[in-house]
């Protein structure tokens, strides 16, 4: 699935890094993850949960938290709060690039903040919380070391979590402390889905209790059985995913995802800002990329031109010789159309008008899989040079050209 990096600004002006996994096409919905602590945007977890979701038709947001992975900032610097204000922005940042999300999704202490932002994003619909704990303050208990009980009057120490060194600030862990979830949570009026293992060794299932508990309806629980908190097993992840689509439905606007599903046979195309050629188009409700190879300077993430041009000739070919066959009754089981462009001179080519310079040559290799005679299969290769396409590139044609205003 196409995804997109961008960049996004947090409360401070930091830059935060982020990335949009996108369906091909138009987006049934929005989906903001919020990942775990001191993890990042691209922990598997995350990235397989995304995955599935796409696969679905929901676009799902995943971002670096402050001072994490490719965001700015200072980790040490941040706090629970500073997470959560984090998490709204970048919300903001994809209602005014694309729509705001009608899905919050947080692992872990990212579902602890899920659930202590959603109450300041009205557009979300539903909430979902994977192995995450009912008190934020749970995470002082996963360090190594008793250094946070010990920090006196130092304004940071160094904490060990999961193997690695952290810096955390005193005013990280006096914010913790004063969270009140439990009062959020019994005033979140959302859709809860809360996703919690009995096998969690990390954060226990009491927690998840305590979550479901406080919630109001309409709320859910599923357990994971035999999974771990980072979800590990890609079955554990993609089990995630398709339970909560099947739930997100239920609460998802269907008139307003109609809404952006264009009847317009106009196709839009606009560079992504991914690198120096990425192109995002749109033709109605569908969308694909168009790139360049990386030798060329592109990302290699979509078509060429050229290839989109030789793709239009060959999809146009296929669908004028199936139209054909059905309406002949033919035995065409299948066809396959291989197209190669190539630039030659003018005077190697004996069909054309013009004999000086460079001509392009698209040459179209078609495979009719089927019992067919050799009569129709002569005549089926005569059909494919009547396909639109074909007598477009064959014809004269006139492209005009307007410059469109900015839209405001």
């Amino acid at each position: 699935m196409p995804s997109e990096r961008f960049d996004f600004s947090n409360a401070k002006g930091e830059r935060l890094a982020a990335l949009l996994d996108r369906p091909i096409e138009q987006p049934r919905a929005y989906a903001l993850f919020a990942h775990c602590f001191t993890c990042g945007k691209d922990i598997r977890a995350a990235k397989r949960i995304a995955e599935a979701l796409t696969a679905l038709g929901i676009a799902v947001l995943r971002f670096d938290f402050t001072g994490l992975g490719s965001s700015e900032g200072e980790f040490a610097n941040t706090t629970f709060s500073s997470n959560v204000a984090d998490l709204i922005a970048a919300a903001a940042a994809l209602r005014a690039r694309w729509r705001a999300p009608a899905i919050l999704i947080g692992h872990s202490l990212g579902g602890a903040a899920v659930l202590a932002a959603a109450g300041d994003l009205e557009e979300v619909r539903a909430v979902v919380t994977i192995n995450a704990p009912a008190d934020p303050a749970h995470v002082i208990g996963l360090f190594k070391d008793d250094s946070a009980a010990d920090i006196g009057t130092a304004r940071e120490i160094e904490v060990t979590l999961a193997g690695r060194p952290f810096r955390i600030s005193r005013s990280f862990l006096d914010d913790v402390r004063q969270q009140r979830l439990g009062e959020r949570i019994g005033k979140l009026h959302k859709a809860l889905l809360v996703f919690h293992s009995p096998t969690d060794e990390i954060v226990g299932i009491e927690n998840a209790s305590f979550i479901f508990t406080a919630a109001k309806h309409p709320k859910s629980f599923v357990s994971l059985p035999g999974a771990d908190h980072l979800l590990s097993r890609r079955s554990d992840a993609s089990y995630v995913a398709n339970v909560m689509h099947a739930w997100a439905e239920r609460y998802l606007d269907a008139s307003e995802v109609a809404s952006e599903r264009s009847t317009d046979s106009g196709v839009t195309v606009r560079e992504t800002r991914m690198g120096r050629f990425q192109q995002e188009i749109t033709a109605g409700r569908h969308r694909i990329l168009a790139d360049e190879p990386v030798e060329a300077g592109g990302l290699d993430s979509g078509l060429n031109p050229y290839g989109l041009l030789l793709a239009g000739l060959g999809a146009c070919t296929s669908m004028t010789l199936r139209l054909y066959a059905e309406r002949k009754a033919l035995r065409l089981e299948r066809v396959t159309v291989r197209l190669d462009r190539s630039r030659i001179h003018a005077a190697d080519c004996e069909n054309c008008e013009t004999q000086e310079g460079m001509l392009d040559r698209i040459d179209r290799a078609i495979t009719l899989a089927g019992d067919l005679t050799q009569e129709e299969r002569t005549r089926l290769l005569q059909i494919a040079d009547k396909c639109p396409v074909h007598r477009t590139l064959t014809s004269e044609v006139e492209i005009r050209t307007v410059e469109q205003p900015q839209e405001s």
